[in-house]
């Protein structure tokens, strides 16, 4: 009987054991696929108080809000961003105007984010800066004027944020039409 090279010895067990390696996988891929028994629920306690309910503003509603803002500011000739975020400072809608400066597209969110965050105008908010200067400094706020918070039963749920008009009090009546469109 003719000896086997050490090399083709190799190369030989090389391939079982990829052949058996496949079907191994065929066997745990096919048992993927089986469904698995149910796992346990874990149920909340709603009568316990362990759950809450929060309100959300609709993605319709917070481009209609985007919408009425950046119109206002182009019926004075303004060219803005506008951003409308919801509760947690996540984006929901971003309008760009024609003509707006790069740099308006971050300051529109950061101040709705700051709107919406501390339930106030962000005009309020500057003024709050002359008793404690270091409110500035918590990152993702802005306070610069134009954010106006979105409420729903007392709490806030959204904010929108203009940026680009030459002054924040514009910014600010823009913002608040897009907090306006939502009360019709």
């Amino acid at each position: 009987m003719k000896q086997i090279s050490k090399r083709a010895r190799v190369l030989t067990g090389g391939a079982a054991l990829m052949a058996l390696g496949a079907g191994a996988f065929g066997a745990v891929s096919a048992n993927a696929a089986a469904p698995a028994a149910p796992a346990a629920v874990s149920k909340a306690d709603a009568k316990n108080k362990n759950t809450t309910t929060s309100t959300h503003l609709t993605v319709d509603a917070a481009t209609k809000a985007a919408q009425a803002a950046l119109d206002a500011a182009e019926k004075e000739n303004q060219r803005v961003s506008v951003a409308v975020v919801d509760r947690n400072g996540n984006t929901l809608v971003t309008l760009r105007g024609d003509g707006a400066g790069p740099q308006s597209y971050e300051s529109a969110e950061k101040k709705a984010s700051t709107a919406v965050s501390w339930n106030a105008p962000t005009t309020e908010l500057v003024k709050r800066l002359e008793q404690a200067p270091d409110l500035k400094d918590i990152p993702g706020t802005l306070f610069l004027g134009g954010g106006a918070p979105v409420t729903a039963k007392n709490a806030p749920i959204a904010g929108i944020g203009v940026a680009g008009a030459p002054s924040g009090d514009l910014d600010q009546k823009f913002a608040q039409a897009g907090v306006d469109a939502l009360a019709n």
